[in-house]
């Protein structure tokens, strides 16, 4: 079954963020499982970003997060947040095209 991550965090540091997603993309190619990522930005709340990774299901999105590039990804963006990430784990139901 599909999964989906949701990463929601808040920050000023977007363009070191975006950096910090190059350099985790290149250090994992061909070990990572995350098959599409959309970064998005809330209209309604200054400086909070939505991040919405797809995987093929939760045990490759687990897998993903053991890499050590992964860990390493996640304490420097982390450092680069104004207050804690959270996290939403989803297993996809239903996708409907319109």
């Amino acid at each position: 079954m599909a999964f989906i991550q949701i990463i929601e965090l808040r920050t000023t540091k977007v363009s070191e963020i975006e950096e910090l997603i190059k350099i985790w993309k290149a250090a994992s190619e061909g070990r990572r499982s995350a098959q599409r990522a959309t970064v998005t930005q809330d209209l309604d709340r200054p400086n909070t970003y939505l991040q919405i990774v797809e995987f093929p299901s939760h045990e490759s999105a687990m897998a993903n997060s053991e890499l050590t590039e992964t860990t390493l990804f996640a304490a420097r963006l982390a450092e680069l947040c104004d207050g804690p990430i959270e996290f939403r784990n989803l297993e996809v139901v239903r996708v409907v095209q319109m």
